[in-house]
């Protein structure tokens, strides 16, 4: 008579209220995680403050003539770009998981072949919110004025943390291909780096060369940066919101299937 071993024993099917809860179970395993280390929370409180003392004091006078205005301009910028570096985090704790076996005792759980990588798409919520609320106090002791509101502010938080809930699915992907929690660390960078940076997250885009100008009016976190600014200082929010919208729920149709892919690749 053979017998299987826990990692040849099919999936069984779930209902989707199941997988759900399974989810919900591991996300709270992420959150103990953070609670046991918290020094991983360096990137979400210390990194932000600094960022945005450095910008602020270093560059806001040059570029706008005032820190203050600056910092009125770039603070909502500041919060995309920290949330989008907490997203690339995921990729290397779920490598680092596989690495360790962690995955291998999911694999002999009877739970939805999902919910690993839906529960650590979850449990990063905190450190989204943790992020924003860190600049958004630090940038208040600042001299920072919401002057949209603090309704409109509070839908400009909702809508960053959303996004980058889906774009952790990018990194999700990355995590499950990459050898190394340090190729999955490279990889995020050059992504980011180039994404961030080339938007109008710290200089107003009229002011660059036109053939920058092309790559940024389509880049995604520059209508990330131009919904959440326009939320929060007042202007306009209509087609960066809805175009946001639009990149939110591709970047998610397209990877999340990729990566529960890769990930039951992994546990055949």
């Amino acid at each position: 008579m053979t017998t299987l071993t826990p990692a040849a024993v099919p999936a069984p099917g779930f209902a989707p209220l199941a997988g759900l809860r399974h989810s919900l179970v591991l996300a709270e395993r992420s959150i103990l995680k953070i609670r046991r280390t918290p020094e991983q929370l360096i990137d979400v409180t210390l990194q932000p403050i600094i960022f945005l003392g450095l910008f602020v004091y270093l560059f806001g006078g040059a570029i706008a003539g005032s820190t203050h205005d600056y910092l009125q301009f770039v603070l909502p910028a500041l919060m995309v770009q920290n949330a989008l570096f907490v997203a690339t985090a995921i990729g290397v704790n779920l490598n680092s998981d596989i690495g360790k076996g962690v995955f291998d005792r999911f694999r002999s759980l009877p739970i939805a072949r999902s919910a690993p990588l839906v529960g650590a798409v979850l449990g990063d919520v905190v450190r989204f919110t943790l992020s924003i609320g860190v600049l958004i106090a630090v940038g208040l002791v600042m001299g920072f004025d919401p002057t949209g509101g603090w309704l409109r502010t509070a839908a400009a938080c909702l809508l960053l943390v959303g996004f980058s809930m889906c774009v952790s699915w990018i990194f999700v992907l990355v995590g499950l291909v990459a050898r190394s929690a340090g190729a999955v660390q490279g990889l995020a960078f050059l992504l980011i780096f180039p994404l961030t940076f080339g938007s109008s997250t710290f200089v107003p885009v009229d002011t660059m060369p036109g053939w920058l100008q092309s790559w940024v009016r389509v880049n995604p976190v520059t209508h990330l940066v131009d919904a959440v600014r326009g939320l929060m200082l007042g202007g306009p929010v209509g087609t960066p919101l809805w175009q946001t919208v639009a990149w939110a729920a591709g970047i998610v149709a397209v990877f999340a299937p990729l990566a529960v892919r890769a990930y039951r690749r992994k546990a055949a």
